[in-house]
């Protein structure tokens, strides 16, 4: 049986992310007392119909305190029952969790007359730390709208229990913050920018013009072999120690040119060496039109 344990703070999409695993075949509870995961695994995985085969369970800060603080044993306890567990923890930064309690008018779980908002976001950080140091996978919906969550949700979650490691190789743009979720950060600010060529700025990395301004570079040629030899030697490690997922974030200062330049390139590098290999380009796939 698969079990998908779905937490993160309030307000970054668990209610978003429940609804996906639905449509996409999981029986969903939300809330279970953590205490309860062992029986419910054991109740669902006997089922004489054995019609349940995919199970997610929504955690949040309003579970038992002592609970969270025993997520460990608790999840130790469900594996022991022959059940595959994935944990996914969604987050965003504390600014957009403001404002988008601020646009919804909702009172966080977790405030009360004396605490204000900004304080239960930072007790909620808190309380979920045990949970979020053993996800499985970590995803920042900072820069998502509902649509693009539960797009990434999809592609992210869907037949992960059969594709051994997955990579998620991601441009970002350094002016708008490193993605929460990155598992490994690389810098490509030192290449050459197109930015600087009238006739590149309007283009992106993975336009051909760009590619031509790029390649055989002696810099450029240089980073792409050191970034590659680095990952050929440590994703290994990352897939001996039982990850299922690593994102692999790649940065420039607008997100546009080199770190999607980087990203296709390296990407198509490992397309044969992993199970799995994914791309998303966060600035630029949001410039685009719906």
């Amino acid at each position: 049986m698969q079990l998908l344990i779905i937490s993160g703070r309030s307000g970054s999409g668990k209610t978003t992310a429940l609804h996906v695993l639905e449509d996409m075949g999981y029986y969903c509870v939300d809330n279970l007392p953590l205490a309860l995961l062992p029986q419910l695994a054991d109740s669902v995985r006997t089922r004489p119909d054995g019609e349940i085969t995919r199970l997610a369970i929504g955690v949040d800060a309003r579970n038992v305190p002592d609970d969270l603080q025993r997520f460990a044993s608790i999840l130790r306890a469900v594996e022991t029952r022959n059940v595959h567990v994935t944990t996914v923890y969604l987050d965003a930064r504390d600014d957009v969790l403001l404002a988008r309690f601020s646009a919804t008018r909702r009172r966080h779980p977790l405030s009360t007359h004396s605490r204000s908002l900004i304080e239960a976001i930072e007790l909620e950080r808190t309380m979920l730390d045990p949970v979020s140091t053993l996800a499985t996978l970590h995803i920042d919906t900072s820069a998502l709208n509902v649509h693009e969550l539960r797009e990434q949700l999809r592609q992210r979650l869907d037949g992960h229990a059969d594709t051994g490691l997955t990579v998620l190789f991601q441009s970002f743009a350094f002016k708008s913050g490193v993605p929460l979720d990155a598992d490994l950060v690389f810098d490509v600010r030192c290449l050459p920018n197109p930015h600087w060529q009238p006739e590149l700025r309007p283009k992106t990395g993975q336009d051909n013009e760009v590619k031509d301004f790029l390649d055989g570079n002696a810099l450029v040629e240089s980073l792409y072999m050191d970034i590659s030899g680095f990952l050929l030697k440590w994703l290994p490690e990352f897939r001996e120690n039982d990850r299922s997922y690593v994102t692999v974030a790649i940065g420039c200062t607008g997100g546009q040119h080199r770190s999607v330049y980087m990203v296709e390139r390296i990407a198509n590098r490992f397309r044969d060496e992993l199970p799995r290999v994914q791309v998303r380009h966060r600035d630029i796939d949001r410039r685009e039109p719906a």
